[in-house]
């Protein structure tokens, strides 16, 4: 299947990690939000990410192997790659973006955003894994 899908993360307690090329990042305790895509096998990308025995490749592996932050949910839908940043760029109105991160094959200022609820991820109409 190919589509978009959003992680939504928690992060346990102040953080500070390094994000490959990025360097170090502060991440404050909280909610997050990933948006990706899987032009092929949707499902075996989201099952990558859920495992934590993974070569670190893209700047959410970095961020998923702090013992402090989990997966809580992965919620997706049938879409184009557009999509991907379609989505980025709507949470970017609402949510606060972590600049650059997971966002260097495009123009998007980010693929990762704390939460201040749920709401935004609602309207989005995705399934739940």
């Amino acid at each position: 299947m190919r589509g978009i899908y959003c992680l939504i993360i928690n992060v346990r307690k102040d953080i500070k990690e390094k994000i490959g090329a990025l360097g170090k990042i502060n991440f404050k305790k909280g909610k997050y939000v990933y948006v990706g895509s899987a032009q092929n096998n949707l499902e075996k990308r989201i099952a990558r990410h859920l495992s934590k025995d993974k070569k670190l490749k893209w700047h959410i592996d970095y961020l998923l192997s702090n013992k402090n932050v989990k997966i809580e949910k992965a919620v997706y839908k049938k879409a184009n790659k557009q999509q991907e940043c379609k989505t980025a760029c709507f949470l970017n109105k609402f949510e606060t973006p972590i600049k650059n991160f997971g966002c260097s094959d495009c123009r998007c200022y980010s693929h990762l955003f704390r939460l201040k609820s749920l709401r935004n991820i609602n309207k989005l109409n995705l399934r739940e894994i």
